[in-house]
């Protein structure tokens, strides 16, 4: 979700940049790609860890929480491509789901106002894993949800964590790297493709392609 089909990776960042700013610290590529697809806690556990900072994750999640919410109340549009990319799943018949790091109530927020939220045959969040990307489990857990295997199953993903899980579950696997992703680790993806409107991609589901 965050990053492939809204852009709200700029404000997690402006959020982390908030938070360390208040402790002396400003956020930084390294922590961003330590704390990306994690969930709850153990993402903030990376930032406690990476600037050896006395609060407690939960405490820093609260505050994060609250800042983030803020910001989305003002509304986040679909990336570019993303709509059109919808329209020709529809088109081809293939059911396609939300497995995202992000608290159940933030995605609530951001499909408050998106029509073809109906159509997903699954939402999956950080609240419904145990744990969380780099960890194969949501991408396992998404594979059920549709009634397939795996090796079945396409995944777009824009961040290493994310690619990882998706490549350890045994699904073929898309990086496609947003602006705050690029230069990460995509190792083990079929394809990285340059947006979500890249035709490699749009072929690999198009038979008539």
């Amino acid at each position: 979700m965050d990053g492939l089909l809204f852009d709200t990776e700029g404000l997690y960042w402006e959020v982390g940049d908030t938070v360390l700013q208040r402790r002396g610290f400003r956020y930084s590529k390294e922590l961003q790609s330590r704390m990306m697809g994690r969930v709850g806690v153990a993402a903030l556990q990376q930032m406690v860890d990476f600037h050896s900072l006395e609060d407690s994750p939960e405490s820093l999640l609260a505050e994060s929480d609250e800042l983030f919410a803020d910001k989305l109340a003002a509304g986040v549009p679909p990336i570019s491509g993303v709509t059109e990319w919808i329209d020709h799943l529809r088109t081809q018949q293939i059911p396609f789901g939300l497995a995202t790091s992000s608290r159940r109530k933030f995605v609530e927020i951001l499909f408050q106002t998106i029509s073809w939220k109906q159509d997903l045959a699954f939402i999956l969040t950080g609240d419904d894993v145990q744990h969380g990307k780099p960890h194969p489990e949501m991408y396992l857990r998404a594979a059920t949800q549709l009634g397939i295997s795996p090796e079945q199953m396409l995944v777009l993903e824009d961040s290493e964590n994310g690619c990882i899980a998706a490549v350890a579950s045994g699904a073929c696997t898309v990086a496609i790297p947003s602006v705050h992703t690029r230069g990460q680790n995509f190792d083990g993806a079929h394809l990285i493709a340059e947006s979500i409107s890249d035709s490699r991609l749009w072929a690999m589901i198009n038979p008539a392609e």
